[in-house]
């Protein structure tokens, strides 16, 4: 007979007794999945952007694609692509931010992990060091991509973590 130490709670348990809790008061909102205000919010997946208050949003309102830096890769691409194709979506909000990680990095931390694992990694970390630069790159990605059919409303900010403010992103400058 094996006696085994009781397990330790982890974060995801305590994320697992909150749904627990949120399902027992929860009630179907019945709403599809296609956004009320047809818009899709690109922005990076940094824990301190609450972008439904930031933005006034309410659940239903948008789709919502996260990542590191915001940064419109392949796989943003895609995800546009569906919203826009299959549910409706036609305006496109970019929000970056200030102090993001990325800026800290370099195209080097795939090499590290390559030297520490041993494979190198397929995706690029898309580093960069002018935020705002790196907004315009992401909106000329939206508007060029030859999948994307509504690319007229594609805009782009950066938000400011201190204050909470967006400040829009000129493509042009």
């Amino acid at each position: 007979m094996s006696t085994s130490a009781p397990r330790t709670a982890t974060v995801t348990d305590r994320l697992v007794e909150a749904n627990r809790a949120y399902a027992a008061r929860f009630a179907d909102p019945g709403m599809g999945a296609r956004p009320v205000l047809r818009v899709a919010v690109v922005a990076c997946m940094d824990a301190r952007l609450d972008l439904h208050a930031a933005l006034g949003l309410e659940l239903g309102d948008c789709h919502t694609i996260r990542n590191a830096g915001g940064v419109v890769t392949d796989d943003t691409i895609r995800s546009l692509t569906i919203s826009q194709r299959a549910l409706g979506t036609c305006s496109v909000a970019l929000i970056h931010h200030t102090g993001c990680g990325l800026q800290t990095l370099t195209e080097d931390f795939r090499h590290e992990l390559e030297l520490e694992v041993g494979q190198r990694p397929a995706w690029a970390v898309e580093a960069f060091r002018d935020v705002d630069q790196d907004v315009r790159q992401s909106m000329q990605r939206v508007r060029t991509s030859p999948f994307l059919p509504h690319t007229d409303d594609v805009r782009g900010f950066v938000f400011d973590v201190t204050t909470g403010l967006l400040r829009e992103i000129d493509p042009n400058s």
